[in-house]
């Protein structure tokens, strides 16, 4: 069951609050009604489409509400992870910095930060040679503090600085 579905289901009042009473511990329908206060044959049509639907099952012990089906649906209707790296690690290490294809924060640790600027780096065209201003608008789609990016790679020979030109290695 996808997101869509599931709100659906859940969309009418008289089954959200039947599905509500099972997950707090309704049993039979006559319970569903007496905690809900909806009439009998609303509980019924509401377990009735809600069992359909997958929401709940009537087992033996009585009504059971599928909880799990939220997470489900979240997972399912999820993007698939594209890792940033194909080693694990280092996509690990990037993963922590990297939200929505931006810097978040820039690691303390030099190891990290090698990684992240490796990363980084493949912004740009080895060989080609980049105007400061087209390095910085390169930059600032990661981070607004362009120029401590800038400085990091230089610093880290990844880029090559000579008169306001840069190169990537």
């Amino acid at each position: 069951m996808n997101a869509d579905q599931l709100c659906g289901l859940l969309a009418e009042p008289s089954r959200l609050r039947t599905y509500s009473a099972v997950v707090l511990g309704a049993t039979t329908p006559d319970q569903v009604a007496g905690s809900t206060g909806l009439p009998a044959p609303v509980v019924v049509k509401a377990l009735q489409r809600l069992t359909k639907g997958g929401l709940i099952t009537a087992a033996g012990d009585g009504l059971q509400a599928d909880e799990a089906a939220f997470k489900d649906a979240v997972r399912e209707s999820r993007p698939e992870r594209v890792p940033l790296d194909p080693d694990p690690d280092r996509d690990g290490v990037l993963r922590s910095f990297i939200r929505d294809g931006r810097l978040t924060h820039f690691p303390t640790y030099p190891e990290k930060l090698r990684i992240l600027l490796e990363y980084l780096v493949t912004s740009f065209e080895p060989g080609r040679r980049y105007p400061e201003p087209e390095v910085n608008e390169i930059l600032n789609r990661w981070h607004p503090d362009h120029a401590a990016l800038r400085r990091e790679l230089v610093e880290a020979r990844l880029l090559d600085r000579a008169s306001s030109i840069y190169t990537r290695r």
